[in-house]
Formats: structure tokens, C-alpha cells, sequence
């Protein structure tokens, strides 16, 4: 029987926690680790409908992306949707643990599982892990003194090839048009009430595709940068979207932030079970669309 603590070791280790923005809460949020865990349930989202569906499954842990307590609070009272979450969690004996952008930084991480839905090849970085693009002494530390994030003594990180850090760049099998990779997209995700928009223009040839699940538009200079024909994230807002447009950048595929994120969680789900083994934990990977928009109106 494994642990919560020994899931946790499994996850620290796929995901450090090192690899996490300054401003992120990733790791375990509640439960014991010396509880036995058989069960453990992956989800993009923890609200309601997450909590009702792991708690029926009898799961004793849930695996989450968006961690439920971003920000400091100084209560956790029911009258409140986070802390009546908590609270169910916690009177079901439920641990909940969060892998949020030191998953999306891993090799492979979040936008790996997103890229082999497009089944691109020969992956790198979209935006390189500071830690690991940070200028280095002779020993291999930074300015800060500390050992780069997951390097070796070849200054290779973990996989041996680099590939730490936001987002992927990839080439398709085979060339499309702008208008073919977003029928793909929307064919490969999972189905969200807006589907996927597509900005530029439709015909353009695309060999090169940069991915980034959730918000992606912090990094349409890393896309632009990077010479990719065609870039596939989430959340682009108005105005950034069109200078990008304007001044030329990759055709832009916008798609529901939870649809780029929830292929990771079969992806962690195996890495799990590789680690402990299957007759160890049984996992549920939840496909409840936890996207906030319910539907998409079009005139027509």
C-alpha cells in the first residue's frame, strides 16, 4: 500500500517544486502523509463538480493542476466556495495536491501531452526555464549560487536534452494549412462550447507550431522570436492578439484553457503508475469540462 507522502515523493520528483513561478502554490494542500492512498483521482479544476465526482469514486487523493488556494487567505469558513471545498475534503479523509507551472515547466509536462495531440516532433522549449538559461560559473551555479534546476554534471537537464521550460515548439508530420491544424485541434482536444478561433490567415502553410497550455499570450514573443508558422495556446486576449497579427507574428490558435490542459492528466495519471505500480493505486482522469464558459452563440 503506498502513501500520500510516497504519491508526493512520485510528483516532487516528475514535477519539482523548484520549477515553479515565484507567485505559484504547488505541493500538498491538505491530508496526511502517512495516510494509505489506493486511490488517487486527476483533475484539472477543483470546484464542486470535481469534488462530487472524486468523493463518488471514493478517491483518497486528488491530483489537480489549478492549485485552490492561489492567494494568502487568512479564513477557510464554509460560507465561502473554496472552504466549503476544503472543508468536504477534509471530513471525507480526501488529500488534495497541486502540480501547476512546475508541471507546465517539466520535461515532459503539460504542454508535451498537448503537443502529442498535434503529433509534433523534435520538441523544445517555447520559453527555457531561467534557472536553466541563466548565465553559470565553472561549478555550474548561477548568480545566485544554486545548482541549476535539474542539470547534470554535462549541464543536461533531467531527459538530457534541454527541454525544461514553458510551452514546446515542434514540427508537424506533414505540412497543413493554418485552417487544417485548427479542424485538427478542435478535433483532437477536448470539446469546449468556443471550439477554437483561429487568427490570420487560413490558408497559410504551417510546418513549425509552438504550444503553450493556459494562458499563452505572455509568450507570443517567444513564438515570434522562434520563427514558428502557427502558435496553439489559450486565453490570447484582444489587443496583444491583434499587434501580434499586425506586425506579422505566426497564425494564432486560441482554445479553451482547460482543453489545453486536461490531456496532462492522463499523462501524470501513467507516470504514477509506472512509479508504484498498478496494483498499487488506481486512477480516475476526470474529462468534466470545468471551462467557465457553458456556450458559444454564433448569428447563423
Amino acid at each position: 500500500m503506498a502513501t500520500i507522502g510516497d504519491v508526493v515523493e512520485v510528483f516532487d520528483k516528475l514535477y519539482p517544486p523548484e520549477l515553479a513561478e515565484s507567485w505559484d502554490a504547488v505541493g500538498l494542500v491538505c491530508g496526511d502523509p502517512s495516510a494509505d492512498v489506493r486511490k488517487v483521482y486527476f483533475c484539472v479544476d477543483v470546484v464542486a463538480a470535481t469534488v462530487d465526482e472524486a468523493l463518488n469514486w471514493g478517491a483518497d487523493l486528488l491530483v489537480a493542476h489549478h492549485p485552490l488556494l492561489l492567494r494568502g487567505v487568512t479564513a477557510i469558513p464554509t460560507t465561502t466556495p473554496k472552504g466549503r471545498t476544503l472543508h468536504r475534503l477534509i471530513r471525507a479523509g480526501a488529500g488534495l495536491f497541486v502540480a501547476h507551472t512546475n508541471a507546465d515547466s517539466a520535461d515532459p509536462g503539460v504542454s508535451d501531452a498537448l503537443a502529442a495531440r498535434l503529433n509534433l516532433h523534435s520538441l523544445r522549449p517555447l520559453h527555457p526555464h531561467a534557472a536553466l538559461s541563466a548565465p553559470k560559473d565553472a561549478t555550474g551555479r548561477d548568480a545566485t549560487g544554486r545548482d541549476a534546476i535539474g542539470r547534470d554534471a554535462a549541464g543536461r537537464d533531467a531527459a538530457g536534452d534541454g527541454r525544461v521550460g514553458i510551452g514546446r515548439i515542434g514540427v508537424l508530420p506533414e505540412p497543413m494549412t493554418a485552417g487544417e491544424l485548427a479542424a485538427l485541434a478542435a478535433k483532437v482536444l477536448p470539446a469546449t462550447p468556443g471550439g477554437v478561433r483561429l487568427a490570420g490567415d487560413p490558408a497559410r502553410v504551417v510546418r513549425t507550431v509552438a504550444v503553450s497550455g493556459g494562458a499563452g499570450d505572455s509568450y507570443l514573443g517567444d513564438a515570434t522570436r522562434a520563427g514558428v508558422d502557427a502558435f496553439l495556446t489559450a486565453d490570447l486576449r484582444h489587443h496583444p492578439a491583434s499587434e501580434h497579427s499586425e506586425a506579422g507574428g505566426p497564425v494564432l490558435l486560441d482554445a479553451a484553457h482547460w482543453a489545453t490542459e486536461q490531456p496532462w492528466l492522463a499523462q501524470a495519471a501513467a507516470a504514477l503508475v509506472s512509479s508504484v505500480g498498478a496494483a498499487t493505486v488506481e486512477t480516475f482522469v476526470s474529462d468534466l469540462v470545468t471551462d467557465p464558459w457553458t456556450r458559444a452563440v454564433v448569428p447563423g
